[in-house]
């Protein structure tokens, strides 16, 4: 089974935009707003494990959406972001463990 390889995933929104098109979302049961901010460069690194059956699993994360919220910031005064990802998986199992025809 796989899904992506080695994929690099940007969003891309113009500048412009972005600075008008903040949106509502739900954070802890407020209503806050929150500014989508582009991605602009990615390393996406795989993850990769050696079962005992011999197959090997693959596995990364795959940052899909990044929003900034206004007006909430961490213990160290970093604005919070909210991360949208997906998991990317692959498995390369031996022969022995495939299904048959």
């Amino acid at each position: 089974m796989f899904l992506w390889r080695n994929c690099v995933v940007i969003v891309y929104v113009h500048k412009e935009e972005r600075l008008t098109n903040k949106i509502k979302i739900n954070f802890g049961g407020e209503e806050v707003e929150a500014l989508p901010i582009d991605v602009n460069q990615t390393s996406e690194y795989w993850n990769q494990y050696l079962l005992d059956d011999g197959a090997v699993i693959k596995m990364k994360l795959v940052a899909t959406k990044v929003l900034r919220v206004d007006n909430k910031y961490d213990q160290e005064g970093n604005p919070l972001y909210i991360i949208q990802s997906t998991n990317i998986t692959s498995v390369n199992a031996p022969d022995n463990l495939k299904k048959k025809g």
